[in-house]
């Protein structure tokens, strides 16, 4: 995969950056010399990451942000547009796991919750930044997926639904987007010592699994001007032999 990435003066925006896999990458994205807008609903752990990352001498806005508050996006894009007037890379990690049940067991509010955190807010905050990617000299946007997309996940209903969507927006938005700077990819972060996982799979050893920080290197190189793929999926932990 080359060398680590230089984000030196870079804008990336983070959702769901309050823990685990975008709590690691904004963090590791700072260190590499961007300035972090990180997102989540847990104004604590963002106090906490914006500690870490001014530890690293780096420099972080944070913004709290529930998505499924999809009127706050475009206020947001607004401010960043007055602050920067682009945005150099976004990484939309935010999501949910939902409940794990057959299908015909899932609750309507569990399933409508998913889909719209996981898809439909994603359009909404595509809709809302786009025009600050294609600002910027070299734009890239990261839409982070999952292995549920693919496959048979019995039990994942929402979760997987969602994910697949994600990725197949991704692929639109990467043809929309091809005669500009942008470059819009798919990351799959593949089992990783998250909370989300071990919600998941209970009874795994998460001490066999690649942390949230061991991953980051791959979406730093997905966020570089020297990345040019565009409307790809990338498997993380291929990217990095983990």
């Amino acid at each position: 995969m080359g060398s680590s990435a230089d984000l030196s003066g870079k804008v990336i925006l983070v959702t769901g950056a309050s823990r685990g896999i975008g709590y690691a990458v904004a963090l590791a994205a700072a260190r590499a010399g961007a300035d972090m807008i990180i997102t989540g609903r847990t104004i604590g752990a963002l106090e906490e990451l914006d500690d870490a990352i001014k530890a690293s001498g780096a420099h972080a806005t944070i913004v709290e942000h529930d998505m499924r508050d999809a009127a706050a996006l475009p206020r947001l894009a607004v401010a960043i547009h007055e602050r920067w007037g682009r945005l150099d890379g976004l990484v939309a990690n935010a999501a949910m796991l939902g409940t794990l049940t057959p299908l015909s067991h899932l609750d309507q509010n569990v399933w409508d919750e998913t889909i719209s955190i996981n898809l439909t807010a994603q359009w909404h905050l595509i809709k809302a930044i786009e025009p600050l990617l294609i600002a910027a000299p070299a734009g890239r946007a990261l839409l982070v997926s999952s292995g549920a997309a693919h496959g048979s996940y019995p039990f994942w209903g929402p979760y997987a639904v969602s994910k697949a969507g994600l990725e197949a927006m991704g692929r639109v938005w990467a043809g929309e987007t091809e005669q500009t700077n942008l470059r819009v990819n798919m990351i799959n972060p593949g089992g990783t010592a998250t909370s989300m996982r071990a919600t998941a799979f209970p009874g795994e050893d998460s001490q066999t699994l690649p942390t949230p920080d061991a991953i980051a290197p791959a979406f730093l190189h997905l966020l570089s001007s020297s990345c040019q793929d565009h409307g790809q999926l990338f498997q993380a932990r291929n990217m990095l032999d983990l």
